[in-house]
């Protein structure tokens, strides 16, 4: 279920208290509830970064997509992240395309616990639904949109601290695992509220 990045282990797991922690990986891998189940037990603010973007945009991320373009989206994508890493004591939940662009990656990388969450495209497709909303999954089969968009973005996952695979686990089992993880890596930790 779990492995470790080979790109800079070590980065964001040193003895110093874990101040956010940030969840990327394909859409419908369960980021956004494991994030809100996982600051739940930590006792921390959960944020949603596209929930945060839909309502200062005042319209759904999908509508965003068909109005304004991605590249509209991926912009205001970019500014919420860094206000959101502005603030500490965070569980965040990214959107699936993120991390493809370098600079949201790098900040992610230097600024939160970076976890990966994975799962097979089987999962993906059933999880996400056949006739998705999902702007990225629209036009065409959606499996083959799911296989084309995961080669695109896996190395990009891969480069989180650690990964988790949650193809068949419950979401409270990842949550779990990640504070076994968080325990594990950083003593310090243990310290802080719980």
């Amino acid at each position: 279920m779990v492995s470790r990045s080979v790109n800079n282990p070590g980065q964001a797991l040193s003895n110093a208290p874990i101040q956010n922690i940030a969840l990327v990986g394909f859409m419908a891998v369960g980021k956004s509830a494991v994030g809100r189940n996982l600051a739940r037990k930590l006792h921390r603010r959960f944020v949603d970064i596209d929930a945060l973007i839909e309502k200062a945009e005042g319209r759904k991320v999908r509508e965003i997509f068909a109005q304004k373009g991605e590249a509209y989206f991926r912009t205001l994508e970019k500014q919420k992240l860094v206000e959101v890493l502005a603030e500490s004591g965070q569980v965040i939940a990214t959107g699936g395309g993120i991390v493809m662009d370098e600079d949201n990656l790098n900040l992610l990388r230097q600024n939160t616990l970076l976890i990966g969450l994975t799962a097979s495209a089987d999962v993906l497709v059933h999880r996400a639904g056949k006739n998705s909303k999902r702007p990225l999954l629209k036009g065409g089969d959606v499996r083959e949109r799911v296989e084309e968009l995961l080669q695109k973005r896996q190395s990009r996952y891969a480069e989180a601290h650690m990964t988790l695979d949650t193809s068949g686990f419950a979401i409270e089992q990842v949550v779990e695992k990640i504070v076994q993880i968080i325990q594990s890596t950083n003593e310090n930790y243990a310290k802080l509220d719980r």
